[in-house]
């Protein structure tokens, strides 16, 4: 334990480790405010969706060899985010048929774009790296460390803001909208955050991974707490925990970063399991 705290101490001693932890830090705190109400309104998976848009519209920058991927990436997922949840309110197209629909398009889009397009000369690796994470979160500059923070921190203020009026529109929207609860437009908002914290997340743990940040840590707090708040604040705990977790082990055991952290989330959520089922005894 000695030699392991002193490898850590010395790692740290590096500006780009604290920038990782920094960043991990808060993008799984963004993501587990989020985590909770898309559980409670069955869209788990727009995260996993909104992924593969996101890695889709990377794959256009890179072809149209963009010196700034972000300004195409957040702009188009923000876009198909809301098509995502309007077309999910069509009787016709179920959300999780929508969620099909555009992920696999943008992923087979993406991947051909990257196949016909890409100027490097080990495609399987730079895929592999969008799809699962890699070190990229080891490389970040410090001006996109503030950008990260700036906008995490405006994902969680808008959050909190509109706590409430969130709140009422993932448990029943119809009755929010009945009360006077402009639900369209709240669920809109949703979109948004959503659209940035998945953005944000394809330099954490990659593009098939991100769903792992936002469903375990609500699943986690739900199998023990059954408030909506005490479910958001200790999933929020969890997500932090594991995410921290999973950089230091990643960063002592080689592993990347992603999977790491993925892995994480999952035994944080046995271990909740098991005591939710001890505590309902």
């Amino acid at each position: 334990m000695i030699a392991v705290a002193d490898k850590l101490c010395q790692y740290f001693q590096f500006p780009f480790v604290r920038h990782a932890m920094a960043v991990g830090v808060l993008i799984a705190l963004s993501s587990s405010f989020l985590g909770v109400t898309l559980v409670l309104k069955r869209f788990s998976f727009i995260g996993d969706g909104l992924s593969h848009v996101a890695f889709g519209a990377m794959s256009i920058a890179t072809a149209l060899s963009l010196s700034s991927q972000f300004m195409l990436v957040l702009p188009a997922t923000v876009i198909c985010a809301v098509l995502l949840l309007r077309t999910g309110q069509n009787t016709r197209i179920q959300g999780d048929a929508a969620i099909a629909m555009i992920s696999v398009g943008a992923l087979a889009i993406g991947y051909m774009l990257m196949s016909l397009f890409s100027k490097s000369s080990n495609l399987a690796g730079d895929v592999c790296s969008a799809l699962f994470g890699s070190v990229t979160i080891l490389t970040l500059t410090q001006a996109e460390v503030w950008l990260c923070a700036v906008l995490s921190t405006l994902s969680i203020s808008v959050f909190l803001l509109f706590y409430h009026k969130i709140f009422a529109v993932a448990f029943d929207e119809d009755f929010s909208t009945a009360t006077g609860v402009d639900a369209k437009k709240y669920n809109l908002l949703l979109a948004i955050i959503i659209s940035v914290v998945v953005v944000l997340a394809m330099n954490l743990v990659g593009a098939l991974l991100i769903s792992a940040l936002v469903i375990f840590p609500a699943l986690s707090a739900m199998s023990l707490f059954k408030s909506f708040k005490s479910v958001t604040i200790c999933s929020v705990l969890v997500s932090v925990v594991c995410a921290a977790l999973g950089i230091l082990v990643s960063i002592i055991t080689n592993t990347p970063v992603g999977s790491t952290i993925a892995a994480m989330d999952i035994a944080g959520y046995a271990v909740f399991s098991v005591a939710g089922a001890i505590v309902k005894r």
